[in-house]
């Protein structure tokens, strides 16, 4: 049984209530429900809100994601909101948070992982189901610079073009009948808590396609100085999610340090065990890419090693970085860095 931290400040205040933030799309808000609902199961005494605002990543749908910067897009007027006490808890999306956060944050909870895969969703009426059935120069959608280096290495024959909005803003322009695209990518996650799974035609796994770091887990972030907070967010951390997730995040942060990179992964737990003295080990499989924009160059390395506590799955995150860049991935992303610094000059030019 859960027990109940206090739900006051200070004595003799009143009670407490808990506000979770998030974005204001459909899917943020699902996700930001699905942890407030996990919250008031675990501690039915307490009570939660929650709060929706847009932020800059939501109010510029224009410009390709490559070119627009770091993931703080999506957290910073959010994060100013948590630092000045308007909210107590910020759910996310981990893929799209940061891997260094803002002085007095911090992840306070991973929560259990959907199926982190890419999926495939055809145009609405056409008969194909896979990649491979696309007739040649077909125009697939996504967002993801990753999606797009590792499906060009591996379907030369395709095209692909920027989509943006949300999820159900790139369905419409998919389905538009004179719109460009035969089929679009998305996260298989978020298509399933929006209750579109049916829409799906493939799931694409691994080696058709890497995912990205932390891909279908949600993340719950707060103030460093919240004891309180923090001692809520521990009934609700889903231990294995959370070692591999912390792998993935110290795999990218030693490569990139927040801009969008061509960075896949995909990771596994194997042979947990709980310990009589209350620790736990496992067998941490992870394997990293990185891939070329025009598809042409491709490192990939994997590591596997027991690991016995988050610190121990960070570690192992960050020894596959350094040997991607020992092989070649630090060459990639500098030509990446260098040529996202050149388009963006000429998109201000235009």
């Amino acid at each position: 049984m859960t027990s109940t931290p206090g739900n006051t400040d200070d004595v003799g205040s009143q009670p407490r209530t808990f506000i979770l933030a998030s974005r204001a799309s459909k899917l943020a808000q699902i996700q930001t429900n699905i942890v407030r609902d996990a919250l008031q199961a675990a501690f039915p005494s307490l009570s939660f809100d929650t709060l929706f605002m847009s932020t800059e990543g939501d109010k510029n749908q224009s410009q390709a994601l490559y070119l627009l910067g770091g993931k703080a897009l999506w957290t910073k007027e959010l994060e100013i909101a948590l630092k000045d006490r308007t909210v107590d808890m910020l759910v996310h999306s981990l893929k799209d948070v940061p891997t260094v956060l803002p002085d007095g944050c911090e992840i306070g909870a991973i929560l259990e992982r959907a199926d982190p895969v890419d999926s495939l969703v055809v145009k609405q009426g056409l008969p194909y189901r896979k990649l491979e059935d696309l007739p040649d120069g077909s125009v697939v959608g996504t967002s993801s610079v990753r999606r797009v280096a590792q499906l060009r290495r591996n379907f030369p024959r395709l095209q692909f073009m920027d989509v943006r909005g949300n999820l159900n803003t790139r369905l419409a322009k998919l389905d538009a009948p004179d719109g460009p695209y035969t089929a679009i990518i998305l996260a298989k996650a978020g298509l399933v808590r929006l209750g579109m799974g049916a829409r799906i035609t493939d799931n694409l796994d691994a080696p058709v396609l890497y995912h990205a770091v932390s891909q279908g887990a949600l993340a719950v972030e707060i103030r460093t100085d919240d004891a309180q907070v923090r001692e809520l967010c521990n009934a609700l951390t889903h231990r294995e999610t959370e070692w591999k997730c912390l792998a993935e995040r110290a795999m990218l942060r030693k490569l990139e340090g927040g801009c969008s990179v061509p960075v896949g992964v995909t990771t596994s737990l194997t042979d947990v065990e709980n310990k009589p003295e209350g620790s736990e080990s496992g067998l941490l499989h992870i394997t990293g890419c990185v891939t070329s924009i025009d598809g042409s160059l491709h490192v990939q390395e994997t590591l596997v090693e027991t690991v016995q506590n988050p610190e121990g799955a960070e570690q192992l995150g960050t020894k596959l970085a350094t040997l991607l860049i020992e092989n070649g991935a630090g060459a990639i992303l500098e030509d990446v860095s260098q040529d996202r610094a050149k388009r963006a000059n000429e998109a201000k030019e235009k």
